[in-house]
């Protein structure tokens, strides 16, 4: 008796953790139902987006305006470079936003301040960098429109370098997630926006500070740490709520996330924009994986060469490079379209290993295409040769014969 209680306690164990494995993955297989007004998740490489809701609806981006903020300063700016923090920076922070409390002609490298801008999200080095770069954050300011217009960020406009409430200051999830695609292909962007934690070492006005990461995701130690998550920025203000844009890379995949309008209330001590972005990197994870359209040893096409050996006429069309897509893991490769071009006359002989076309796959409008080479020497039939040689031999009879008639009866006519 004891022993069939222990058997049914251990098959109940069994069957509950089953049940719980598999209502993970029908839960991860699903798509979120989120609480932020606006998300998108994309592919980094082709920008086939995965999920969205409300992706081109203008928001708010608080804070997420510093990688604009950053990427500028990168690209205009040195790293080693000393800036000096004036008034206006330090008194143009409004009351509320978040701030390292630099001071009035208190000395810090670029990117001492560029960690403060992408760690500690701090709006007063966010102003310091911009009038850096821009001499002035009008100017700046200026700057990051005409970035915006370069990069194609069509719902997309700035007012301010760290991202203050404005009417006029605005983006979507969409463009947000084009600028993330476009900033960390900067090795430092992403170095930078990576950090869990940030130390600056004594200024002239200071001792050392730490600080800490405002994105949760990427501090290890946290109940929020996601641990493929590569970077991010978090952004916040009453009217923006609660937004994160990050990226996050598994399985030789690279997602780009973007959650904006996330409501403040925490459910079960989580921010939302974390949880959010947690299930929606999950749901891009195991629904769509990065596969090969084709291998090099797969034939695409056979075809019949014409003036060919019997042996090798028949010949298969192989790519010559493996070429690899972002696919739905529930989509049927064989089902996808493709077309092949071939060269006009080809005819024996062929080496092989020669280029005879290509072959384009179409996925979601994404082109993917590689050379077709054969995949064996192609010999030219010897019949032709041989057909060729019977009928100059006949033809030599022939004039042998006509010869011979012709000649014959003369030399008979010459004899009577």
């Amino acid at each position: 008796m004891k022993l069939n209680s222990k058997k049914s306690i251990i098959a109940f164990f069994v069957l509950l953790f089953v049940f719980l494995q598999t209502s993970f993955v029908f839960a991860t297989s699903e798509k979120p139902e989120l609480t932020s007004k606006a998300a998108i998740l994309i592919d980094s490489k082709t920008e086939k987006i995965l999920y969205a809701k409300n992706e081109t609806e203008k928001m708010y981006p608080a804070s997420t305006t510093k990688i604009m903020t950053a990427i500028l300063t990168l690209e205009n700016g040195k790293m080693n470079d000393i800036v000096t923090v004036s008034f206006d920076t330090v008194m143009s922070i409004p009351e509320g936003y978040s701030s390292a409390y630099l001071q009035v002609g208190e000395q810090l490298t670029v990117e001492q301040l560029l960690e403060l801008l992408l760690v500690h999200s701090a709006n007063d080095a966010a102003n310091a960098l911009a009038e850096y770069v821009g001499g002035s954050v009008p100017s700046f300011i200026s700057m990051m429109n005409t970035k915006a217009h370069e990069l194609g960020l069509l719902n997309t406009h700035f007012t301010n370098a760290f991202g203050m409430h404005d009417e006029n200051h605005y983006t979507t999830t969409q463009d947000l997630a084009i600028l993330m695609k476009y900033c960390i292909k900067n090795k430092t962007f992403r170095s930078l926006a990576g950090k869990a934690s940030c130390a600056i070492p004594a200024t002239n006005k200071y001792d050392v500070r730490k600080y800490p990461s405002t994105n949760e995701l990427i501090i290890p130690d946290s109940p929020n740490y996601y641990s493929y998550l590569t970077c991010g920025k978090t952004g916040y203000t009453k009217q923006a709520g609660e937004c994160l844009v990050s990226c996050a890379y598994q399985d030789n995949l690279e997602l780009i996330c973007v959650v904006l309008g996330g409501p403040t209330v925490m459910i079960d001590g989580i921010s939302p924009r974390f949880s959010e972005t947690k299930a929606l990197y999950e749901y891009g994870y195991h629904n769509y994986s990065i596969q090969p359209l084709w291998d090099i040893q797969d034939s695409i096409i056979q075809i019949e060469v014409p003036n060919a050996s019997k042996d090798t006429k028949i010949l298969d069309l192989l790519p010559n490079t493996t070429v690899h897509a972002l696919l739905e893991n529930s989509v049927n490769k064989d089902s996808l379209d493709f077309s092949v071009n071939l060269k006009d006359d080809i005819k024996a002989p062929i080496a092989q290993g020669e280029i005879l076309g290509r072959v384009s796959y179409s996925v979601d409008g994404i082109s993917y295409e590689s050379d077709l080479i054969a995949s064996h020497f192609v010999e030219e039939s010897k019949l032709l040769f041989y057909l060729i040689g019977m009928g100059i031999v006949a033809l030599i009879l022939i004039l042998l014969l006509i010869y011979f008639v012709f000649f014959h009866k003369k030399d008979e006519n010459l004899c009577e």
